[in-house]
């Protein structure tokens, strides 16, 4: 009493049972087969099966690319450059400016603008046949000297005072957002309507307990900065050392034969990332075909297997410990770090993207020891610039 009949289960279950017992056997038994004639599948295969057994046998065709045989892989005669920097105290002042900076406050003030001034005012620019806005005057502002509208325009608004209209030419740069100005010769209408002044906070307790640090004083708070500049810094120096691994990695290999799919895969998930930007800048109508990311995409699978057989090849085995330390870095940044360590623990995607990166670093750095490499030394600024 009280218990389902077998029939019953069967009929509810039991197709679901069969097909989660038959992809089972497909999948241990498929390993078996490529294990057994040493091949490496570039990617899961296409299964094709009736499902049905024929003498007490499921028989099934597996589809696979395989991975190159690129056969021993030396990296002796690549020539890395690797950056060495570190943080000095005048790059800690640095920082400590500029958090002050960005807890500036400000407020209105009755005198001509200023280098430094926060200034609110409407323009309107007529560029040939073109004016902008086509009615009326466009509200904007900016922070007079941080070239956040245009030096020219920035420029002009110096010694001007709320209420000023003046009118003044300028060419309005190539990149500039209103596209029927950008690239331009204009005449530019201007009404300030506010100047306001900043005031920097002292660097005192009060400014210090805006970071959590209630014990320790300034001590405690530039080493806290110093070890937040060093934490930034390393991520950059090894990410900068791995882009120039692999781009001469790639170089050195250029006839390395790839599998279609995966070049095919990745050029698709560029392009995906291309529209998804496109789409957060406002451009919706950027059109992104996976073709036009064919050569982007292959650089990258081609690293990808580069990498892969290196570590392979020279039993170069995850590091646990730098994973753990890069979950630590990338959670230190939120306010909560101990949720984003338990996001990628119950997370398995972001869990293996995170250990990809950390073998691919540990392969770098086993790179730039047995190739011929030389120290870069650079500044904190040096280090921190893009494509610097």
């Amino acid at each position: 009493p009280g218990k389902i009949p077998p029939k019953v289960i069967e009929q509810r279950f039991g197709s679901q049972v069969r097909g989660e017992a038959i992809s089972e056997l497909i999948r241990t038994t498929f390993q078996e087969a490529v294990g057994q004639q040493n091949l490496r599948p570039a990617m899961a295969p296409e299964i094709s099966t009736t499902g049905e057994p024929a003498e007490g046998q499921i028989e099934y065709t597996a589809t696979f690319e395989i991975l190159p045989d690129v056969g021993p892989v030396d990296v002796a005669k690549l020539a890395i450059s690797k950056p060495v920097a570190q943080v000095s105290d005048v790059d800690v002042d640095a920082m400590i400016e500029t958090l002050r900076q960005q807890r500036r406050a400000w407020s209105p003030v009755e005198r001509p603008i200023q280098m430094g001034d926060m200034a609110l005012f409407e323009y309107s620019a007529q560029a040939g046949d073109a004016r902008h806005p086509a009615e009326g005057g466009d509200r904007s502002g900016t922070i007079v000297g941080s070239g956040a509208m245009t030096a020219e325009l920035e420029q002009a608004l110096v010694g001007r005072s709320v209420g000023d209209q003046f009118t003044f030419e300028m060419t309005f740069p190539a990149n500039f957002r209103v596209t029927t100005l950008a690239g331009k010769a204009a005449t530019v209408d201007v009404k300030v309507s506010r100047v306001q002044a900043s005031q920097l906070p002292e660097v005192d307790e009060a400014f210090i307990a805006l970071f959590g640090i209630k014990d320790g004083g300034m001590d405690k708070f530039r080493s806290d900065v110093r070890a937040n500049l060093e934490r930034e810094l390393k991520g950059v120096l090894v990410g900068r050392l791995k882009n120039d691994v692999v781009q001469k990695l790639v170089d050195a290999y250029p006839d390395l034969e790839l599998p279609q799919r995966l070049v095919d895969n990745e050029a698709k998930a560029l392009a995906e990332q291309a529209r998804t930007q496109a789409q957060q800048q406002g451009q919706a109508t950027v059109a992104a075909v996976p073709e036009s990311f064919q050569a982007m995409a292959r650089r990258r699978v081609a690293a990808g297997v580069l990498v892969g057989e290196i570590a392979r090849q020279n039993g170069i085995r995850l590091d646990n410990r730098r994973v753990a330390e890069s979950l630590a870095t990338i959670a230190s940044t939120y306010e909560e770090p101990q949720q984003v360590v338990e996001l990628y623990q119950r997370d398995p995607n972001l869990m293996s993207g995170l250990q990809n990166r950390v073998l691919e670093d540990q392969v770098a750095d086993w790179i730039a020891e047995h190739a011929q490499t030389t120290e870069q030394q650079l500044t904190f600024n040096e280090a921190m610039r893009p494509n610097g």
